[in-house]
């Protein structure tokens, strides 16, 4: 059907299209179609569409162009235990560049910088509107719904420097998409991570130390969040290296599947 694998076409999903980033969404019939509404202004119920799309001729793009990425480190207790870290106190914040977003397809580029590359499934909340200091109410109104994600990470530097920033924010160390689900129950969430379709990771939101609300009210006491930004939730237990040749897909429940080529990137 398409150029990505898109598992369970839902009227609750959108995506984005063409050169253009038009948003693309199935209409009630199931059939993907130009999108004339913002999905961050009107609610799937009043959802106006246009022409059909032909992903094999327009293809996708990522769904969202954060223009911050918040992620969160060892939310999960099996993922902290496998590095040798202790469970923080309270979430684990770090900054991953927005340069780093590439869409379903896309390569990502291992760099001659690191010699140990790694991934990361997630789930990543978008969020709607605005929010500043919000309660656990405000933030489940401000988020727009999920995506799959994978926070790829040079863990070779991460390890060496003071800060996640170099080993987490390289060109194309954050695949996102294919779509955005924005009907999700945050409570009710699995992720899932394939390695050449061998299964890698698995992991439920019943399995985080925090929820996804949590979070989100968490990151917005120290920074606001804007519409489109982009929060990631933390990865299970399973992480390891990336090679070329490698093919990762990240399945997110009812998002679809996120699938990626790897490819070392020459020296410059």
């Amino acid at each position: 059907m398409s150029l990505v694998e898109v598992d369970r076409i839902h009227a609750m999903h959108f995506y984005r299209t063409g050169h253009e980033g038009f948003y693309a969404a199935p209409d009630e019939a199931g059939e993907l179609r130009l999108l004339y509404s913002d999905p961050y202004e009107t609610l799937p119920g009043g959802w106006e569409f246009g022409r059909t799309v032909d992903l094999k001729k327009e293809g996708l793009l990522p769904p969202i162009f954060p223009r911050k990425i918040v992620g969160i480190g060892r939310n999960y207790r099996a993922h902290a235990e496998e590095l040798g870290n202790p469970m923080p106190a309270e979430p684990l914040i770090f900054l991953k560049a927005p340069t780093s977003v590439i869409g379903p397809n896309a390569t990502i580029l291992l760099p001659p910088e690191s010699q140990r590359v790694e991934f990361e499934g997630e789930i990543a909340v978008v969020m709607r509107q605005r929010l500043s200091r919000g309660d656990a109410e405000q933030a489940r109104r401000a988020i727009l719904g999920v995506t799959c994600a994978c926070d790829v990470t040079a863990r070779d530097l991460q390890r060496s420097d003071a800060t996640f920033a170099r080993g987490k924010s390289f060109d194309t160390f954050c695949p996102i998409g294919p779509a955005v689900r924005v009907d999700a129950d945050l409570d009710d969430l699995e992720v899932v991570t394939r390695v050449n379709d061998s299964e890698r990771q698995r992991g439920h939101t019943a399995r985080m130390q925090w929820g996804i609300v949590d979070l989100v009210v968490y990151v917005s006491r120290m920074m606001t969040l804007e519409p489109g930004d982009l929060v990631l939730t933390g990865t299970p237990a399973g992480v390891g290296a990336l090679e070329p040749g490698d093919r990762i897909e990240v399945e997110v429940s009812g998002v679809g599947t996120l699938s990626n080529r790897v490819e070392s990137r020459s020296a410059e």
